[in-house]
């Protein structure tokens, strides 16, 4: 969310700015180890919720379908922002290309896309509890 949400400002940086905050800075670094720890963690407790609620027919459905979210978020991420990283690695010790803005438009958008898949997907969750919640009844009450 951190990217979608700094993504309009970040697209008007020009390349000086763009690269020594993206790559040799690195303001992101931590994403990588922590959020890929809290990564795979939400798909594992999420698989583990899939077979715990098997039986439960749409609340099923519903957090199977949030899982798969979070895992095409994942596959999206190494497909198309890991191949971006170990580019920018590169940057570090040779010149920066002259098509930069190919890469960071790659590296910016793909985050934007998987912060959307990962909406879908915790949507897709929120909607397994509210289909599993039982329904306020309403009181009679023949005294008032």
């Amino acid at each position: 969310m951190a990217h979608l949400l700094e993504l309009p400002q970040r697209m008007q940086f020009d390349q000086q700015l763009w690269v020594k905050v993206t790559v040799f800075e690195n303001v992101y670094k931590l994403f990588g180890s922590v959020g890929a720890a809290f990564e795979i963690t939400a798909i594992l407790t999420g698989i583990v919720l899939v077979f715990l609620v098997r039986k439960r027919g749409s609340t099923f459905y519903w957090t199977l379908g949030g899982v798969i979210f979070l895992v095409l978020a994942f596959v999206s991420w190494i497909t198309f922002v890991a191949p971006m990283n170990a580019e920018f690695a590169k940057w570090s010790t040779n010149p920066v290309p002259v098509n930069w803005t190919r890469y960071c438009n790659q590296w910016e958008y793909a985050h934007a896309i998987n912060a959307f898949i990962k909406i879908i997907g915790l949507s897709l969750l929120v909607i397994s509890v509210l289909v599993e919640t039982p329904k306020k009844r309403a009181l009679h009450s023949d005294q008032e």
